[in-house]
């Protein structure tokens, strides 16, 4: 296979779409909302250095999961993905078949998601890797418009574990260092699989908002858990004027998370608050949809609620006792 400097910009991006089901240079998508409905849009960076390693992230997981970046903003705020627009900055040290690896990732997700529409950029990049994508959705009137307002006694609701993504590359981290040593990495990976996996190939369900339309239920607020558990907590005490209490027994774990962060020195609660890259949805859910929400949405772990605002923000651990959120970022 010809290299970027044989194929030129158009023709390497003409061959990358070749068998996606996407069209490569076409017009752009136009899509009228129904009536009432309105347009969101999200959009990511990832760069290489920062958010990501190339010694031992595998190319199309990279892909997949910039994807999923932009949609699980989305679906924090109950869009339906409708178009997405990717550009990579290409290093030097990276090969047209390389980049062929990280497209085929880009493509997964998309198709796994519905998106109508794709396209690409490539551009050149002196720093290394960089990924950015723009996505956009469309959110009924129901559940944008007409959302309820966030009272005391909501629900707040997560989509899935927390702190495994953290846990999973911190002992990427410990076995590149061995590497770097010299010394060949033990089967820490197999062990640790699951958690390592929640951070190298994050999923998200492309059914929930739908799923959610269906059974009528509204949340209150929603956010995209991808900077810690804590952070969002913060952002959803200053966005909806009210206290949020959080029990650190409801928060749910990966299998493996406690053994490995007694081999690691982390506790998995702090993973949880402060660790990130965890990629989960967290709704505040009306209290009197309590039983439904319990019945049709089993993959949700309820891990506290929305008190008065002299509440503040709160992880309350196992006896009672209630300790002040704080996150990096945050004026405490």
């Amino acid at each position: 296979m010809a290299g970027f400097a044989e194929l030129g910009r158009v023709e390497a991006i003409r061959q990358l779409f070749e068998g996606t089901g996407y069209t490569a240079f076409g017009e752009p998508l136009f899509y009228e909302a129904a009536a009432g409905d309105a347009v969101t849009t999200a959009t990511v960076t990832l760069l290489e250095g920062v958010d990501f390693d190339l010694v031992y992230f595998p190319l199309k997981h990279l892909g997949y999961k910039s994807v999923i970046a932009a949609t699980g903003e989305l679906y924090a705020v109950m869009a339906h993905p409708e178009t997405l627009s990717v550009r990579f900055g290409v290093s030097a040290k990276l090969d047209f078949e390389q980049i062929k690896e990280l497209w085929s990732g880009v493509v997964a997700a998309a198709r796994e998601h519905g998106y109508k529409s794709l396209s690409l950029n490539l551009q050149p990049s002196r720093n290394g890797l960089c990924i950015s994508a723009a996505a956009t959705g469309s959110c009924s009137k129901l559940s944008c418009v007409r959302r309820p307002k966030a009272r005391s006694k909501d629900l707040v609701c997560v989509s899935g574990s927390l702190g495994a993504a953290y846990l999973g590359q911190s002992v990427l981290e410990r076995e590149r260092a061995k590497f770097d040593k010299g010394a060949v990495p033990g089967d820490n990976l197999e062990k640790y699989k699951m958690l390592v996996g929640a951070y190298l190939k994050p999923e998200l369900s492309p059914n929930t908002v739908r799923q959610l339309e269906d059974a009528q239920i509204v949340p209150s607020m929603g956010y995209f858990v991808t900077g810690g558990l804590a952070d969002v907590l913060l952002r959803l005490n200053r966005d909806s004027g009210l206290g949020v209490k959080v029990y650190a027994d409801k928060i749910p774990f990966e299998g493996g998370s406690f053994d490995l962060g007694r081999e690691l020195d982390i506790d998995p609660v702090s993973a949880a608050m402060n660790g990130g890259d965890d990629f989960r949805l967290l709704y505040t859910v009306p209290i009197l949809q309590l039983e439904k929400f319990r019945k049709d949405f089993q993959t949700f772990d309820i891990i506290g609620h929305l008190a008065m605002p002299e509440a503040g923000t709160v992880l309350v651990s196992p006896d009672g006792f209630e300790h002040p959120v704080t996150s990096p970022g945050w004026k405490q």
